[in-house]
């Protein structure tokens, strides 16, 4: 069962939402899992016909919802009594949502959370992308939600797309008129004490150049819309930052605006246990006096304002530049002629993109300084602005590890702030001495998040043991011990994966033969890539190795390995979905560690890599994108792409050694559906790296989609004749190929000896055999089983389930079936020995009765041994045929 929730206390966004997301999942539950603000109950009241079908939490089974669907929310404390869903295993959470992600934000496997207005904004938006019209009742309540949210589209947190999506709605009949009577209502008798009482208590301070303003008052009783009296507050006083805290009955409702980049109340107020945006937030505090919680207020306010700088105060102008038509090798020279870390790169003077001299040099090391640099340079630039806030600029460089940012007026490039500008900066003084930043701030730092409570719902009992095992004897030796890579990534998809990674920082080999004596496993180490195979008793595998850093000698070979710390362990891995590290000695247990923005990339369903070279430096990463790509439905990161793209262009994966390309097709053929990847690995050019001739059209399609009935056919014959799926499918893939560039692949693929004879060796015999079986079958011949047992015996299965697929007729399947399931085993019980007694001579004349008294059995001519005696006795002395 699908049930869409929203949070407690829900507004107009909620509503608005809960009814889109009710067209996107058509069978689906809505559901509200507490209680709504006054403004909504009162509307719901007053407007019954607008609101869509709702369920209340009391009336639901909750073991029966199998996917969860949370709209304008991410934390699992505000959807009521669903909390107790999330972690469940098989439950599938979507989240749509327009606030901030926070440590404590819901896992979710699908939808979509960004920054705008409102969270109706992001769901029309998908709405229009699928072609599903909304009502005229849907669209009033989306139009409520945005306005609401975005203050009639005039708040700071307001962007375009809010303005565009008012529009579609607009368009489709909504009701602007119920905006103005719905959220302009008349302040009641209580409310305008209120807002007297809060109008007498502000008070207003500056800091940083920052004026920050505080009211306050106290209630016996609950007086409703405190957020309407914070908006009339600020807009009647002209406020740049304004907090309310109210005191009513045992709990003090503070609620928060801000008009200014240098104060993020969302921030603000997540210290009291709420949330929100930079503009707009929210907290309830219980349990505390009002005096307490004011005097928390006011120490927090000191570190919650940013000092104001912007880019202008310290960008570096005029600019140097490079174009677009230069050469890696001439952009290094230039960066070392000027003494410069990066460059803009231009072309009429329009910047493309930022090509640094650490790329350049690396890129020049490979091999392939004669590359146009466009092909390598960074195109994913921040555009700055000479009024741009210096903390968007410090997320950009130190967060994105950029080195080097162009500011733009007019879209003329004016000037540029480096690192080294950032780090005069912010090692300057503020006036009195002091620096404006710690720069400690200036080390990446990984994003850390616990999901301990997410992991006993999501693995095995057994899984939870092992890998508290291995983080006690991480502990034991004083080891940073991690499970890494796709493991983890597919644990936070609630994907099935229990091929378990363990990283050591340390001595990994060690630490793998210290565990191997503890628990009597097997050890198999690898001293060249410092890492083992732990076999347990019960025959679970572990990998295990040192956290080291890869560099290649030259694109596609294999790397040089070096001992190094965890970000260097991971910063060398192919995308930042795989980069995600699960911390497992006992006092972080269950920490999540994101050095790249892994967790983002999988929300935003795509694949990244991790820096400009990563497919010169291992071309196969090109077939991992593809893979990864269609196993998790996600999509290539645009600039990930390019970078693919430009390897194939510059010849890169044509060098990968014929070894490893082989094993990167297996993985791809070893896919549920491998149809979408080799379909996606032409669009991208990959094919033809493994031969020119290679083509995956309208024809390879059909041959592939009827290649997967025939294998689900020969898996439900359930025999034991073992058969390798993936050479099936290679076989398919090269259906198209004659016999010599058939050969040229198998030899690129640098195919074993015994699998080229079995595949290449065969293929020919194989389709003109089963040719002839079809040709008998449109003749209407009637085939004797002694017959089919010759076409068919000796052909390797791999090639008659690919020729079933290319031949697509249902009668050949029906004699392919009766040799596998019936033929195929039968033997004769007469043995050479014996017809030698009986007088036959040795050598052919043995073979030919053999083959005899074979088809006879095959034919029903004979069953049983005295059968088989009788006509051999009759063939011998000449007096059967």
């Amino acid at each position: 069962m699908d049930l869409i929730v929203s949070h407690v206390n829900a507004d107009f966004d909620c509503l608005g939402s809960l009814a889109a997301a009710g067209r996107l999942y058509p069978d689906a539950l809505l559901c509200f899992p507490g209680s709504q603000e006054k403004n909504l109950r009162e509307f719901s009241a007053r407007h019954a016909d607008l609101i869509p079908p709702l369920v209340r939490p009391k009336d639901l089974d909750l073991s029966r919802i199998s996917r969860l669907i949370i709209v304008d929310c991410q934390q699992a404390s505000r959807i009521g009594p669903f909390a107790e869903l999330i972690g469940h295993p098989g439950l599938e959470v979507h989240c749509y949502d327009h606030h901030p992600s926070t440590p404590d934000s819901v896992v979710y496997s699908a939808g979509v959370v960004r920054p705008c207005g409102a969270t109706a904004t992001i769901l029309v938006a998908l709405l229009k992308e699928r072609g599903i019209e909304p009502t005229p009742a849907e669209a009033t309540l989306l139009l409520l939600g945005i306005h609401e949210d975005t203050g009639r589209l005039l708040f700071p947190t307001t962007t375009p797309e809010d303005y565009r999506a008012v529009a579609w709605l607009l368009e489709r009949g909504a009701r602007l008129h119920l905006a103005d009577e719905i959220l302009s209502p008349e302040l009641t008798t209580e409310q305008v004490k209120l807002l007297h009482d809060l109008l007498d208590s502000l008070k207003t301070s500056e800091v940083a150049g920052v004026r920050l303003s505080v009211a306050h008052a106290s209630r016996p009783w609950y007086v409703g819309d405190i957020a309407g009296l914070a908006h009339m507050m600020r807009d009647m006083e002209n406020l740049d930052v304004l907090l309310l805290a109210v005191a009513m009955a045992d709990r003090v409702h503070l609620v928060a605006r801000s008009r200014v980049p240098e104060v993020d109340v969302g921030e603000l107020l997540r210290g009291f246990g709420g949330g929100g945006h930079a503009s707009a937030a929210s907290a309830t505090v219980k349990g505390e006096a009002l005096q307490s919680v004011l005097e928390r207020l006011d120490r927090s306010l000191l570190l919650a304002v940013r000092p104001r700088r912007t880019v202008g105060q310290i960008m570096s102008s005029p600019v140097q530049t490079m174009e677009a038509v230069a050469t890696v090798q001439e952009a290094r020279d230039l960066l070392v002629r000027y003494n410069y870390s990066a460059m803009p790169v231009v072309q009429q003077g329009q910047v493309l993109g930022i090509i640094t001299r650490k790329l350049a040099e690396k890129t020049v090391y490979h091999g392939l300084g004669d590359r146009p640099v466009t092909e390598v340079m960074h195109t994913a630039i921040l555009r700055a602005t000479p009024e741009t806030p210096l903390n968007a600029l410090m997320d950009h460089m130190v967060g994105g590890d950029r080195r080097f940012v162009p500011v733009f007026e007019h879209d003329q490039l004016v000037g540029v702030v480096t690192r080294t500008d950032l780090l005069r900066h912010l090692h300057g003084s503020s006036g009195e001495g002091d620096t404006l930043y710690d720069l400690d701030q200036l080390s990446p730092e990984p994003k850390e998040r616990d999901i301990a409570t997410l992991l006993p719902h999501r693995l095995p009992a057994e899984v939870m043991q092992l890998l508290a095992l291995v983080g006690q004897a991480g502990d034991e030796l004083e080891l940073a011990v991690y499970a890494v890579g796709g493991f983890v990534r597919d644990l936070l998809l609630a994907a099935p994966n229990l091929d378990i990674d363990i990283t050591v920082e340390g001595d990994g080999i060690f630490f793998a033969e210290t565990l191997g004596n503890r628990y009597g496993c097997r050890v198999r180490p690898h001293e060249a890539f410092g890492t083992a195979v732990l076999v347990f008793p019960d025959g679970r595998k572990l990998d295990v190795a040192s956290t080291r850093l890869e560099y290649y000698e030259s694109p596609g070979v294999l790397p040089t390995v070096e001992r190094a710390s965890l970000r260097h362990d991971l910063y060398r891995r192919d995308f930042t979905i795989n980069t995600l590290a699960l911390s497992l000695n006992h006092g972080r247990f269950g920490r999540l560690v994101d050095f790249f923005n892994g967790q983002k990339d999988l929300q935003d369903r795509q694949i990244r890599v991790l820096h400009n070279l990563s497919f010169v430096e291992d071309p196969t990463r090109a077939f991992r994108a593809v893979r990864f790509e269609q196993r998790l439905g996600f999509q290539l990161d645009p600039h990930t792409e390019g970078l693919l793209r430009s390897a194939v262009r510059a010849g890169l994966v044509e060098r990968v050694g014929g070894k490893r390309l082989l094993g990167e097709l297996i993985h791809i053929f070893k896919e549920q559906e491998p149809a979408p990847a080799v379909a996606r690995m032409a669009q991208l050019g990959l094919l033809t790296c493994i031969h020119p001739a290679l083509r995956f059209g309208p024809d390879s399609e059909r041959m592939f989609a009827e290649l997967e009935r025939v294998l689900a056919w020969y898996q439900l014959l359930y025999l034991d004749q073992p058969i390798e799926p993936w050479a099936v499918w290679l076989l398919a893939l090269t259906d198209r190929l004659d016999s010599p560039r058939y050969l040229e692949t198998c030899q690129r693929l640098a195919m074993p000896a015994r699998l080229m004879e079995r595949l290449f060796g065969h293929r020919h015999r194989a389709l003109r055999r089963l040719q002839t079986m079809r040709q008998a079958v449109t003749r209407g011949q009637q085939v004797a089983n002694s017959q089919l047992y010759s076409w068919l015996h000796g052909v390797p299965l791999e090639l008659l389930l690919y020729g079933l697929a290319r031949s697509g007729r249902e009668e050949l399947r029906r004699l392919v079936s009766l040799y596998l399931t019936r033929l195929c085993t039968v033997k004769i019980q007469l043995t050479g020995t014996e017809l030698q007694a009986m007088g036959v001579p040795r050598g052919p004349a043995i073979r030919k009765l053999k083959e005899r008294l074979l088809a006879a059995r095959l034919d029903g001519e004979v069953a049983s041994r005295d059968e088989e005696l009788a006509l051999a006795q009759r063939l011998i002395a000449g007096k059967a045929g």
